[in-house]
């Protein structure tokens, strides 16, 4: 991963609510399970900072690239939270820096970077992002993530 997310200030959180079938029969949460996890970080961040009919607009956000390490297990009954924040803005595309943190211990178990890609629903194609998407991001966030020249 890059370094910049192991730097990166988080705004945004979810509790994950751990579910029993999400644990394998070594007793932690499968890895297939993160993704779900942060696929609701995904979700809840759009919708506080987006809208949440963000959806209805011809262009919207779809991940085109995803990217996960695992740094160590999560347990069923361990109190996780999902960190969310954009590192990046682009032209057509931003990018979602992610982790799983044990509220409890403050460990950070799972680091996630996503891709995501303006994708305009009407053309079917990859679409520039909209303005009141990256205002509303960078407002969010708190500081200016994109790199237009000038």
């Amino acid at each position: 991963m890059e370094q910049n997310i192991e730097m990166q200030a988080y705004n945004h959180r979810v509790p994950i609510q751990i579910r029993f079938n999400d644990v394998d029969r070594y007793g932690h949460v499968n890895n297939n399970s993160y993704f779900a996890y942060y696929d609701l970080g995904k979700e809840d961040y759009l919708c506080t900072v987006l809208d949440k009919y963000y959806r209805a607009n011809d262009v919207v956000p779809v991940i085109a690239s995803i990217k996960a390490d695992f740094i160590a297990p999560i347990f069923y009954g361990d109190p996780i939270v999902v960190e969310t924040a954009v590192s990046h803005i682009g032209q057509r595309s931003f990018t979602l820096a992610q982790q799983a943190v044990n509220t409890e211990t403050g460990v950070v178990l799972c680091r996630c970077q996503t891709v995501m890609v303006c994708f305009s629903v009407k053309g079917q194609c990859s679409a520039d992002m909209p303005d009141f998407f990256r205002e509303a991001i960078e407002r969010f966030e708190g500081k200016n993530l994109s790199h237009k020249p000038a």
